[in-house]
């Protein structure tokens, strides 16, 4: 068996589409990013090289892991954000999280919960059974909305966080 995991990809979803990032969406990605309100709850809006780093990032994660965080498009092609699959350490032990980032301008429109939930779909195809994350700054009330919208529950708090103790929302995801 090769040690190169299999690409995954969510499947597309009533709106949405996934694809991987390429370093052709520095643009979108350095905006969305860089937005002062989607970055809210990061310590700041990331830099146009900091994005860049981002989508290197999850370049590496696709080629390691088979996953990462995904661009989301409608089906137009419109781009709405980032979602996806990432491993991060809650209290210094690994974890499978599901993440979700959507353009101000396409907020409160359910997108991030469809994303996120053929994120769930994923995950009881490949990697069930387990336990999935959503790992959140707990004044994000909308980032916790759309995970428990998800089915998640309040599990822990990740005490190991240089700059803040996260909220960390899970569920067990049964196998498909």
């Amino acid at each position: 068996m090769s040690g190169t995991p299999r690409r995954l990809l969510p499947p597309p979803t009533d709106r949405l589409v996934f694809r991987e990032m390429t370093e052709d969406d520095l643009d979108l990605m350095s905006d969305l990013l860089g937005d002062p309100e989607v970055m809210a709850f990061y310590p700041a809006p990331k830099s146009r090289a900091e994005s860049a780093d981002w989508i290197a990032r999850m370049q590496k994660s696709y080629r390691e892991h088979g996953h990462g965080l995904w661009i989301i498009e409608t089906r137009d092609g419109e781009f709405v954000g980032d979602c996806g699959l990432t491993w991060q350490s809650v209290n210094g032990d690994p974890v499978l999280e599901v993440g979700y980032q959507v353009r101000r301008s396409m907020q409160r429109r359910g997108y991030a919960t469809e994303a996120a939930r053929a994120c769930v779909e994923l995950v009881a195809r490949e990697f069930a059974p387990t336990l999935l994350t959503a790992i959140i700054h707990p004044a994000n009330d909308a980032s916790r909305g759309v995970a428990e919208n998800l089915g998640m529950t309040h599990v822990d708090d990740d005490r190991a966080h240089p700059w803040i103790v996260r909220t960390v929302m899970g569920m067990q995801v049964a196998p498909v």
